[in-house]
């Protein structure tokens, strides 16, 4: 019947082509909870920093001490405080291995210029990700 078509490619599974399941643990991180995780980073790195710049703001402190948190992080657990925190992790490409410490760094590099990381594609992984063939995934 007419009314029965199903209109094409609007039942894509996010994260398919990166052989991800659509829902649950595993599936791609939806934008939200990467941006929320994100702040939770960052207002942690900006307190660490504060710590050592006290009484003055922390400045571009915050940053250095964003990216050593988040590299050291991301080699260690596969995961940040932030992502810790909702649940989110590193998936890597070679799964049951650590990130590479090179992948850690040029990701949190492209991810301190914030503008690769509101670059998506159609899985809604940032141009950091895609570049380092990682992505952020539940649980």
């Amino acid at each position: 019947m007419v009314g029965d078509v199903q209109p094409p490619s609007q039942g894509r599974v996010r994260g398919a082509s990166l052989g991800l399941p659509g829902e649950g643990p595993g599936s791609l991180a939806d934008f939200g909870t990467r941006v929320l995780a994100f702040c939770v980073d960052a207002l942690g790195a900006a307190l660490v920093a504060g710590l050592f710049t006290a009484p003055e703001l922390p400045g571009n402190w915050a940053l250095a001490a964003f990216a050593a948190i988040t590299v050291v992080t991301l080699v260690v657990f596969g995961q940040t405080p932030g992502m810790r925190l909702l649940k989110l992790r590193i998936a890597h490409p070679r799964p049951g291995q650590r990130l590479a410490p090179w992948r850690a760094v040029v990701r949190t590099a492209l991810l301190c210029l914030l503008v690769p990381a509101l670059l998506v594609d159609g899985d809604g992984r940032g141009l950091h990700d895609r570049l380092t063939q990682t992505a952020v995934v539940r649980e």
